[in-house]
């Protein structure tokens, strides 16, 4: 979930706007979105927002916040038209800026001068920024490897980057996720190799999951399928987006004729490779409903499953269902780690390595990855040479010039849920009530109390997630009679009375089930 803000002069721009995926801390939410307070709070002297690259974690939240910010957006054509069909699905055509560049274009901004620098990464037209300002020039990374062989765009050259390095460069902004990993990234090439020797090797239908923005693996995929003589079929609306902005923007212009899901079903299955979404375990890609036969593709005995794509941390739980439902079939399944079938889009320690030797920054400041990522890429930049470096958390205000680097303050971030339609605080009360109801469970005690401040009737009790299944009837009973004894207790001020009741139900919960349930309280005068 990126955002960047750099400021000079008493004006600032931002760097990517993307969003990331709920895990069950936010029940009932699939996306997270950045809280943008401070710079709202600055809107006047935001000059624009610049976007790296295309994947949702960079710019995912910008159908739902930039039109609230009012600037103007800046990216490369194949990047513009994923935000064109974002802003157009939530009806904002025409009331977001939106400015293509040309890829190694350059714009001005106020202070800043912007110019981009292509880099190979798992989507087309990644980008590092090269940013000018009056104390010196940002080389911001963004996400990046080395390819040798990239199937799709240029990067640019080891002479180009160097060249670059030697105008200097204040900072180098550094991507950090694969600073661990003592091997490098790898190409695109090698995986067409140990693809199309593990799908060789298949005697069945064929299904691959990737990430559907990975349009280089795509290309990958559809010559795996003619080098082992399949026919293609894609499933996954983000897969048919994704392959129809590629060719749009000159790219997969080789990529083959695809079947519908009904041919790929009637074929034999030796003849048919799928490609589909899901490789995270997202409960509503195709691979999830193909798993759990609610999808019109069906796997059986024999069949194979490729997991092109890397597990991300936390998704283990969602990625191990779908496997154990896929394994209950005797569908056999190949996984990175049984065969070359995914290289990541970050780079390892010897392509840092080589990124500091080309660029030689006075300054490393480290971003993606979690804390000890960019801890341990900052330890790395130094043994290697860059003189000074700093480790950011999340609002850390940094300093890089002049007398920097330094931490000069922090300001306050945090999270929003899009709940629904709404816009909310993840930490806000609607999110807070439905965590405790969920943890706890939820009783609804209504009362009707007469004009001489008695009880009319029984008080009514409804419950939800209070684990007294068999005891149902036993509980209900004591606790109506625990809001009875409230009510007679009673006085005429409602709040305290209303919390009585509260209290009084609560505590009958609490010593039958041992939780603390939700409980809330209608108070009905006839």
């Amino acid at each position: 979930m990126n955002v960047n803000l750099y400021g000079t002069q008493g004006k600032w721009v931002m760097v990517d706007l993307g969003l990331t995926f709920a895990d069950p801390g936010y029940p009932g939410v699939e996306l997270i979105l950045p809280d943008l307070a401070f710079i709202e709070e600055r809107a006047d002297d935001l000059l624009g927002v610049v976007l790296t690259h295309g994947h949702e974690d960079h710019i995912g939240a910008i159908p739902y916040l930039a039109a609230d910010l009012g600037v103007p957006l800046y990216a490369t054509r194949f990047t513009a038209e994923l935000i064109k069909g974002k802003l157009d699905e939530e009806g904002l055509t025409g009331k977001v800026d939106l400015h293509v560049i040309e890829n190694e274009g350059s714009f001005q901004l106020g202070p800043f001068g912007f110019t981009y620098v292509p880099l190979a990464h798992s989507i087309p037209e990644g980008n590092a920024l090269l940013i000018d300002t009056p104390h010196g020039r940002i080389f911001h990374t963004g996400d990046w490897k080395i390819d040798e062989a990239p199937l799709l765009g240029q990067p640019s050259t080891a002479e180009e980057l160097t060249a670059i390095g030697d105008q200097g460069v204040l900072a180098l902004v550094c991507d950090s996720t694969n600073v661990f990993n003592e091997e490098a990234s790898g190409s695109e090439a090698d995986v067409r190799k140990g693809l199309d020797e593990a799908i060789g090797a298949c005697k069945a239908r064929v299904l691959v999951t990737t990430f559907a923005s990975n349009a280089a693996r795509l290309q990958t995929l559809g010559e795996v399928a003619q080098d082992t003589g399949r026919k293609l079929c894609v499933a996954g609306r983000s897969l048919d987006r994704i392959i129809r902005v590629a060719k749009a923007s000159g790219y997969l212009q080789h990529f083959p004729p695809v079947i519908d899901v009904d041919e790929a079903m009637r074929l034999p299955p030796r003849e048919v490779m799928i490609i589909a979404t899901g490789g995270q375990g997202e409960a509503r890609a195709a691979l999830s409903r193909i798993a759990f036969d609610s999808h019109p593709i069906k796997l059986s005995a024999g069949d194979t499953v490729v997991f092109s794509s890397k597990q991300i941390p936390g998704n283990e739980i969602a990625i191990g269902r779908i496997q154990n439902a896929l394994a209950a079939k005797g569908v056999e399944m190949i996984t990175d780690r049984q065969a070359e079938v995914h290289v990541s889009g970050h780079p390892g320690r010897p392509e840092l390595k080589a990124m500091y030797g080309w660029i030689r920054p006075e300054i490393i400041l480290p971003v993606h990855g979690e804390l000890r990522h960019m801890a341990e890429q900052a330890r790395f930049a130094k043994s290697l040479g860059v003189p000074h470096g700093i480790v950011q958390s999340n609002g850390t205000l940094v300093r890089l010039a002049p007398d920097g680097p330094k931490a000069i303050g922090h300001e306050r971030t945090g999270r929003l849920v899009l709940d629904g339609d709404v816009i909310l605080p993840a930490d806000g009360s609607t999110m807070n009530e439905r965590r405790r109801a969920g943890l706890y469970g939820f009783v609804g005690v209504t009362v009707v109390i007469g004009k001489d401040g008695r009880l009319k009737g029984e008080p009514a009790l409804h419950l939800q997630g209070l684990p007294v299944e068999e005891d149902r009837e036993d509980f209900v009973a004591d606790a109506c009679a625990a809001a009875a004894d409230a009510v007679a207790k009673g006085g005429k001020d409602e709040a305290k009375l209303r919390e009585a009741i509260r209290l009084a139900v609560r505590r009958r919960a609490t010593s039958w089930t041992g939780k603390k349930p939700v409980v809330d309280v209608a108070i009905i005068r006839v």
